[in-house]
């Protein structure tokens, strides 16, 4: 029980501490500003998916200081990265300080795992391979992960009640390493490429941890509509991908390339934002772009550019 309690209470500092930066970030902008600047409301915190400066091929260790320089207050870090970190002779404590030295809070972590699979061997590999991803991640201060559709994205008519089974075997699994799963759609799957379908697996999985990572372009590309987000409890949810999209290429035709910064394309984000707002909602927007011509640009612009842009979109939004 003792244990339990300590795991839940780490978790709830975590959002506690994701809210506290938000209102450090509007009293730094006050202060900024001088005596005269009027405080800005910031409602919500702001990660870094190192997706967007994925073609700049840098380390982790780059990539992190490179968020904080462009004054991200947390980043979102690819399991694969930290893991050639490791296979260069890295440390994962040096790296859990690194990011604690330069004042960032690591979100979560993304990786891609089969965890849902309807062939037994295959998933008991995906869940072997999901608990190492875990405890890596609570190595280096996370308490949170990405649980993607990989593996089922292009297989039609899975059972979500199962997948629901299944999820709920990587929230327990989760729940004694200290790290929390969030389910994720993949707007192009064929399986959980809906809010609905997540919800829906989310709700049967029937755990106190259960919460969805929801992202803009994924709700676009897989039709699932904006409005669904009033049914949701924000509150329950750790982060938003923050992005935005043209309005051509049609849909139907569109991927990860197309994506662009907030404010940029033709996402109606002052209503997503306020509808999460109106939720509960004060996690972290994560930009989660791979856009190949941000990719041509130096990696200190790309960041400082999204950060700027996220939070013009907010202040617009819920001024």
């Amino acid at each position: 029980m003792s244990t339990e309690l300590s795991r839940r209470d780490m978790l709830a500092r975590t959002g506690v501490c994701l809210g506290t930066a938000a209102t450090a970030a509007a009293t730094s902008v006050a202060i900024a500003g001088g005596p005269q600047a009027e405080p800005t409301f910031e409602p919500f915190g702001y990660c870094l998916n190192m997706a967007t400066l994925m073609g700049h091929k840098l380390s982790v260790v780059e990539e992190i200081e490179t968020a904080a320089k462009a004054g991200w207050q947390g980043v979102e870090l690819w399991i694969r990265n930290v893991r050639r970190f490791v296979e260069e002779g890295g440390s994962l404590g040096d790296l859990k300080k690194r990011i604690s030295d330069l004042g960032l809070t690591l979100v979560s972590a993304i990786g891609f795992t089969a965890w849902a699979v309807d062939d037994d061997a295959e998933r008991a590999e995906g869940l072997k391979q999901f608990q190492e991803e875990m405890e890596l991640v609570a190595q280096i201060g996370g308490t949170h992960i990405a649980a993607s559709p990989a593996g089922i994205n292009r297989t039609a008519g899975v059972d979500l009640f199962k997948v629901a089974e299944r999820y709920r075997a990587l929230l327990e699994l989760g729940e004694r390493i200290g790290v929390v799963p969030q389910l994720e759609i993949w707007g192009g799957a064929l399986t959980l490429g809906t809010v609905g379908e997540a919800a829906l697996v989310a709700c049967q999985a029937n755990h106190p941890d259960a919460c969805l990572l929801l992202d803009a372009f994924h709700m676009y590309k897989g039709a699932s509509g904006f409005e669904c987000l009033k049914l949701l409890s924000g509150a329950k949810m750790h982060e938003f991908h923050i992005n935005d999209y043209p309005d051509d290429p049609p849909r139907d035709q569109m991927n990860d390339s197309h994506r662009v910064y907030p404010g940029d394309g033709v996402c109606p984000l002052s209503s997503v934002l306020k509808t999460l707002y109106a939720t509960g909602f004060r996690g972290m927007l994560s930009l989660e772009v791979f856009n190949r011509d941000y990719w041509q640009q130096d990696a200190l612009t790309v960041a400082r550019t999204g950060l700027e842009k996220t939070r013009n979109v907010v202040r617009q939004s819920l001024a």
